[in-house]
């Protein structure tokens, strides 16, 4: 059973929640109780239940969402931002980056409210009448979310507020953990859930927690540890045991096809380590955020072009609604995805192709200065992105506009399509029903690679890069993919990371990781090199959470 199925009952307790939080809330004093549930509900079997998957729910706020993507994608060295669209401070890291942007305030309060549902699981559970095996589990569940919430927060904005227990009143009683208080927090959890969790590629209710998820989430706090300022001496080989325990141990499998990963009919598959659930149940999909408000998976808005305007083309459902907020920088394109002769992810990746379907004759030519008028049959081919600068005398000869690169602007660029829906009900509709995949085995062989690399260890690295990059050969050329130990550096492996993960709420946590957030986007990305700096590497604190603490204990990060 998939876990979106069981989350509808988990409403009511996300209220009552509400209510055990303290900096999660803006005025906790003017939450009202809307159920009749008591205090005492969650140490039922039924409200036990209710309460561990009520803990999932928070992760919906920042996967597969228009705020989650602004604080993983936005302003990185493979993606610029787009014509339309707000928040692009977190593209540019100019003046519109404030403590008061709401997005902030958002994602604070809603991890916050995630962690202390898990705090009150892990505090409630001796008094709760279940069985002591499910409680167990259950307790590694929340274990492996609480230390997942906390993985973000600290990811984006440093040390927090560590809080282990429930919060049960207002309390303006806070202060920052340093960053080698945070990891052992985080990696303590891990370390609890990883024996209690099911030993199985999925669990028997599809989306909880398993173990392979927690030791992926733990190699990822390894990873990021070792590059940091708590940094110990084993922390990539710590990273390394646990991918390979991952790819090894529990019968994930690589799908043949990179494109086969995003069929949207193909979900629950042999790649997925860990998703969020999303359904097409608005109630279900929602966080308790109101900023949450369009519900679902809506990625689909957000990397395309604007081809709903151009001639013999009008908007519909397959070819989506194109919000174009996001578009690929010229380094992704042209340097990431240079070789198109044997790796197929730049194809399978972007779209290059749409046939018109607002067929019409004599109709003015938009973008392409080839030709001034044309003509379309439904079906016909309208617009096709051949991805190099094609001469305008070749382009002359086709039927069609083409989109060559010297014409990509904010508004037409190729589109990403990995999270493309045509499961919605109309085309004007927003939120999405796909599933988020948030840790997937092809992410987990380059982690394997990187700490592989990091530790010493180049052959083994080698491998495990080429895993990945033997399976996005095309046909015949699968072996032309493989490289050698002298090849496998860590700016080959910076851009295989990009190949494969692009527009996966990946970048800006890997280029903070590795510390070279400032140096490539300088490089990279001209719409923020002026105004990218050291202090960028963490967002600002939410002044809410400044505010709701005692005068001058919470400190805002240096710089804002």
């Amino acid at each position: 059973m998939k876990l979106n199925n069981i989350l509808k009952p988990i409403k009511i307790f996300g209220v009552v929640a509400l209510l055990f939080t303290s900096q999660s809330c803006k005025d906790i004093l003017d939450e009202t109780v809307v159920s009749g549930i008591g205090n005492d509900y969650i140490n039922t079997p039924k409200g036990f239940e209710d309460a561990v998957k009520s803990a999932y729910s928070s992760l919906r706020y920042y996967y597969g969402t228009q705020q989650g993507l602004t604080m993983t994608e936005y302003g990185t060295d493979i993606y610029a931002t787009g014509a339309d669209g707000g928040y692009k401070g977190f593209h540019f890291y100019d003046t519109q980056l404030q403590p008061t942007v709401d997005y902030l305030g958002n994602t604070w309060d809603e991890l916050y409210r995630g962690i202390n549902t898990c705090n009150a699981v892990i505090d409630r559970a001796p008094a709760a009448t279940v069985t002591e095996a499910i409680k167990k589990l259950r307790v590694a569940e929340a274990k492996f979310l609480r230390a997942h919430y906390y993985y973000i927060l600290h990811q984006q904005f440093g040390g927090v507020d560590l809080r282990l227990t429930e919060t049960l009143a207002p309390t303006k009683e806070t202060k920052r953990a340093s960053d080698a208080e945070m990891y052992a927090a985080i990696i303590k959890d891990l370390n609890e859930a990883i024996p209690a969790l099911e030993a199985k590629a999925q669990s028997s209710d599809y989306g909880r927690a398993t173990k392979p998820a927690a030791e992926t989430l733990l190699a990822k706090v390894y990873l990021a540890k070792g590059y940091s300022s708590a940094k110990a001496a084993d922390d990539f080989t710590k990273a390394a045991e646990l991918c390979k325990t991952v790819t090894t141990a529990y019968g994930y499998k690589l799908l043949d096809d990179f494109a086969s990963v995003f069929d949207e009919n193909n979900q629950v598959n042999s790649e997925v380590v860990f998703a969020v659930q999303y359904t097409s149940d608005l109630l279900t999909n929602l966080t308790n955020t109101v900023a949450a408000a369009n519900g679902g998976n809506n990625l689909h808005l957000f990397f395309g072009m604007q081809y709903d305007v151009q001639p013999g083309m009008k908007r519909d459902i397959f070819y989506g609604r194109p919000f174009k907020r996001l578009r690929p920088t010229a380094y992704l394109l042209d340097v990431c995805f240079k070789d198109r002769t044997n790796d197929s992810r730049y194809k399978k990746t972007f779209r290059d192709t749409w046939l018109s379907n607002n067929p019409g004759t004599n109709l003015n030519a938009s973008f392409d200065n080839s030709k001034s008028k044309i003509s379309f049959a439904a079906g016909d081919t309208a617009i096709f992105i051949p991805g190099y600068e094609m001469s305008k005398e070749e382009r002359a000869k086709k039927k069609y506009q083409v989109l060559v690169p010297s014409a990509y602007s904010e508004a037409l660029f190729p589109t990403l399509t990995k999270f493309f829906d045509t499961k919605r009900p109309d085309l004007t509709w927003e939120p999405g029903s796909r599933d988020y995949f948030v840790f997937r085995l092809a992410d987990v062989y380059l982690m394997l690679a990187e700490a592989q690399l990091k530790a010493g260890n180049v052959s083994e690295a080698t491998k495990a890069i080429n895993m990945v990059r033997q399976r996005a050969g095309w046909p015949g050329k699968k072996d032309a993919m493989l490289i050698t130990d002298k090849e496998m550096t860590m700016d080959f492996l910076i851009e295989e990371r990009a190949r494969e993960l692009a527009g996966e709420q990946t970048r800006w946590l890997d280029l903070k990781r590795w510390g070279l957030l400032v140096d490539r986007v300088k490089k990279y990305n001209p719409q923020a090199a002026t105004n990218i700096a050291d202090k960028h590497y963490v967002r600002p604190i939410p002044q809410t959470q400044i505010d709701r603490s005692n005068a001058g204990v919470f400190a805002q990060n240096p710089g804002y």
